[in-house]
C-alpha cells in the first residue's frame, strides 16, 4: 500500500487573486510617531510577509471570486517528506499533548492557526486562549476557528475577548527576524454558523499549525483530541481524571524537501486551513463595539475579565507539576523521537457542499480525489485486484460503521461489509482487526447501538442470525440456545475478521478496580502505510462532516501505531464472546444509565432505522 504522488496546484496565488482588494498598510507620517498604529521606523516592507498577510486575511463570501471548497477538492496535494511522531492514548501522552500545544503557541514566531470541533470554556480552553493572546502581543498573527455546534455558545465572549488582545499587537517578523510593516491580528471564525441555518455540515477538524510557511520552524498537530479537560486526563481542580478519553494524535514537522517538492507539509497544512477558514458558510465574529465604546470614544475593555481568565488558567495549567515537568523537557520532546516519513494530507472538504449525499455517494467521491474515503477506497481497490495478498489491516475508531448505501429507489448500491467479506474469502491470508467502544466505554448510545446491532453482526453473523440477534433480549442476547450454540461460536471466531470492544469485567463500573476511560482515537494501520486523523469512519464523517488527517509511510510510525493497537486490544473483548456477553449482562444489572442504554439498545437501533437516522449518526 503506497501513497500516490501528486503536485500541489498554485493555490497560494489563486487565493490571493480571489481577494477583491489588497489589505492596506497603515498610513503613517515619515516620523511614524503614532506607534500604536504605525510600524517602528526600522520596520521592513517584506514581500513574503505581505503576501502571507493577504493570504491569511478573512474574506466575506461576497468578496470571494473563487470557491475555496472547490479549490480544495481540485488541488493536487503533494506527498511531503516530513518528520512524524505519534502522541498516543496513555495518560502520560495526553499530558504531553497538552504541554506540546502550549509550547507550540508560546514558541510560535510568525503565525498560529487553530481549529477544533470542541473548544470548551474550561481551564484547558482558557489556557490556550491565554497563550494565543500573549502570542499576538509579541507579533504572531493568530487565526482561530471553532465549530458552531460542537463549540456552541450564544455569545462567545471568550473568543471576542481574544481578538481584543490585538489592541496591543506586535509587528510580524520576517524569516530573518526583522520587524515588518504588518501588524499581527487575531481573526475569529465560527464554522458554518447556526445563524446561517447550516446545521448538518460540521467541521470535525482538530488542527494546530504554527509557523506553517517557515520551513525550519513549522509544526502541525492533528488527531482526535479536542480542546477540553476531558481529553487530557485532568479534572477542574487539576487532579487526575481516570475516566478521560483515550485518544491519539500525530505531530509533524517538515523534513528535507526533495527537488520536486515545492511546498512543505507546514505550507500544505496552512493552505488547507485557509480553505476551510474561507468556507462561505462561516461567520467572522468580533468584539461587540456597541458594548466597548463610551462617550469620549475611548476604547473601554469590557472583555478584560475574559482575558484575565485566560492568563489565570494558563498559569494554573502550567503550574500543575505534571505539566510543568513536561514543559521543562518540551524542547527535547519537540526535537527527538521523530521518524523520517512520507506524508500526504487528505480531507473531506467536498462533504460541505455535496448534494444527495446518501444516494450519490460514488459520484461525490469522484469529485474529491483528496477525500480520505476516496484514497482509502483507491488503496483497498488496488489491494482487491491483487490476488493472494497477505497481512493485516488494523482500524481503531470509537464510532466505526461499515457503509451501506442505497439509491433513490431503495436498492443497495454499495455494501462495505459484503464486499470486504468477499475479498477476504479470495485472500485467506489477509485479516482485518478492529477496535471500537463497547457499551461500557462508549459515550454515544446511538452510534454504539449501530455498532453492536448492525456493523459487527453484518461482518460476523449470517442473515438469519443477524435477525435473531435483533430479537428481544430473552430470545437473543439472554438466549443460551443462540449465543451458546456451535454455529454462534464458529461465526464469531472468524479467522479473518476480529472486532474488539474496549472494557472488561474488572471495570470500576462493575465493581472492579480498573478504569477503561472512553476510546476516542481514530487511525488505520496497514503493512506499509497508515492514516491518522479526525475521521471516525462513520456515516457522518464519510458523508456530512469535513474531516482531515495524514496518510503516512514509515516503518517506525507503523510500529508505534501497532504497539498502541496491542495495548488497546489488551483492554478489550472480542465481540460476541462469552466474556463480552457477560460484561454486557453485568452492566445491565447495575441499573446505571449505561446499563439502561445497553438494555434498550435494540429498541434504540430499531428507532434509528425506522426513522432513517443512520446516516446522521
Amino acid at each position: 500500500m503506497r501513497l500516490p504522488q501528486r503536485n500541489l496546484l498554485a493555490i497560494f496565488p489563486l487565493l490571493l487573486a480571489s481577494s477583491c482588494a489588497t489589505v492596506p498598510e497603515p498610513q503613517c507620517s515619515p516620523q511614524r510617531s503614532d506607534l500604536a498604529h504605525c510600524p517602528p521606523p526600522d520596520a521592513v516592507d517584506d514581500e513574503k510577509i505581505n503576501a502571507l498577510y493577504e493570504l491569511r486575511t478573512w474574506l466575506a463570501p461576497a468578496e470571494q471570486k473563487l470557491d475555496p471548497i472547490q479549490l480544495g477538492a481540485e488541488a493536487e496535494i503533494p506527498v511531503n517528506h516530513a518528520q512524524a511522531k505519534i502522541i498516543g492514548p496513555s495518560r502520560d501522552d495526553s499530558l504531553n499533548s497538552l504541554a506540546a500545544k502550549i509550547w507550540m503557541i508560546e514558541n510560535a514566531e510568525h503565525t498560529v492557526d487553530a481549529t477544533y470541533y470542541i473548544f470548551k470554556r474550561d481551564p484547558v480552553g482558557y489556557a490556550l486562549l491565554g497563550a494565543m493572546c500573549n502570542a499576538v502581543k509579541r507579533g504572531v498573527d493568530v487565526r482561530i476557528m471553532v465549530d458552531s455546534l460542537g463549540s456552541f455558545h450564544p455569545g462567545h465572549s471568550e473568543l471576542r475577548a481574544l481578538e481584543t488582545c490585538a489592541d496591543e499587537a506586535g509587528w510580524i517578523r520576517n524569516e530573518q527576524g526583522q520587524l515588518t510593516t504588518r501588524r499581527a491580528r487575531v481573526q475569529v471564525v465560527i464554522f458554518n454558523a447556526l445563524t446561517k441555518l447550516k446545521f448538518n455540515r460540521r467541521s470535525h477538524d482538530k488542527l494546530l499549525v504554527v509557523d506553517g510557511h517557515f520551513d525550519d520552524k513549522a509544526y502541525v498537530m492533528t488527531g482526535g483530541r479536542n480542546v477540553s479537560l476531558d481529553y487530557y486526563g485532568i479534572k477542574e481542580d487539576g487532579s487526575k481524571d481516570p475516566n478521560a478519553y483515550r485518544d491519539l494524535e500525530i505531530l509533524i514537522r517538515p523534513g528535507t524537501k526533495s527537488a520536486d517538492e515545492t511546498h512543505t507539509v507546514g505550507q500544505v497544512a496552512e493552505i488547507y486551513y485557509t480553505l476551510l477558514f474561507q468556507h462561505r458558510g462561516n461567520s467572522r465574529i468580533r468584539p461587540d463595539k456597541a458594548k466597548t465604546e463610551i462617550s469620549d470614544e475611548r476604547y473601554f475593555d469590557v472583555y478584560k475579565h475574559e482575558r484575565n481568565k485566560g492568563q489565570q488558567y494558563l498559569a494554573f495549567i502550567k503550574s500543575l507539576p505534571e505539566i510543568a515537568q513536561r514543559l521543562e523537557t518540551m524542547p527535547a520532546y519537540m526535537r527527538d523521537g521523530f521518524h523520517d516519513s512520507r506524508v500526504r494530507l487528505a480531507h473531506q472538504l467536498s462533504n460541505l457542499t455535496a448534494q444527495r449525499v446518501t444516494t450519490d455517494v460514488e459520484a461525490n467521491l469522484e469529485r474529491n480525489p483528496n477525500s480520505i474515503i476516496y484514497m482509502i477506497k483507491t488503496i483497498t481497490s488496488q489491494g482487491r485486484d491483487d490476488r493472494g495478498r497477505s497481512g493485516t489491516l488494523r482500524i481503531v475508531s470509537p464510532y466505526l460503521f461499515s457503509g451501506k448505501y442505497k439509491d433513490e429507489d431503495g436498492s443497495v448500491i454499495y455494501d462495505g461489509a459484503r464486499q470486504t467479506l468477499e475479498w477476504l474469502q479470495n485472500n485467506p491470508d489477509f485479516r482485518i482487526e478492529v477496535i471500537t467502544n463497547s457499551v461500557l466505554t462508549g459515550d454515544n448510545v446511538f452510534t454504539q447501538a449501530i455498532i453492536d446491532m448492525d456493523m459487527a453482526p453484518r461482518f460476523l453473523l449470517t442473515p438469519e442470525l443477524q435477525k435473531a440477534w435483533l430479537a428481544d433480549l430473552e430470545q437473543s442476547e439472554f438466549n443460551a440456545d443462540l449465543t451458546g450454540s456451535d454455529e454462534w461460536r464458529r461465526l464469531i471466531d472468524h479467522p479473518q475478521v476480529f472486532i474488539y470492544e474496549t472494557g472488561k469485567l474488572d471495570s470500576v463500573q462493575l465493581g472492579g478496580d480498573t478504569n477503561y476511560g472512553k476510546l476516542h482515537a481514530k487511525y488505520i494501520v496497514g503493512e506499509k502505510a497508515a492514516f491518522v486523523g479526525t475521521s471516525n469512519f462513520d456515516y457522518r464523517s464519510n458523508l456530512y462532516n469535513n474531516e482531515m488527517g495524514f496518510f503516512i509511510e514509515n516503518p517506525g510510525v507503523i510500529a508505534d501505531l501497532n504497539e498502541v493497537f496491542e495495548q488497546l486490544k489488551a483492554t478489550s473483548y472480542r465481540w460476541g464472546t462469552p466474556e463480552w456477553l457477560e460484561m454486557r449482562r453485568q452492566l445491565m444489572a447495575t441499573g446505571s444509565s449505561k446499563g439502561m442504554s445497553a438494555y434498550r439498545q435494540r429498541k434504540t437501533f430499531g428507532t434509528i432505522r425506522t426513522l432513517g437516522l443512520e446516516y446522521l449518526m
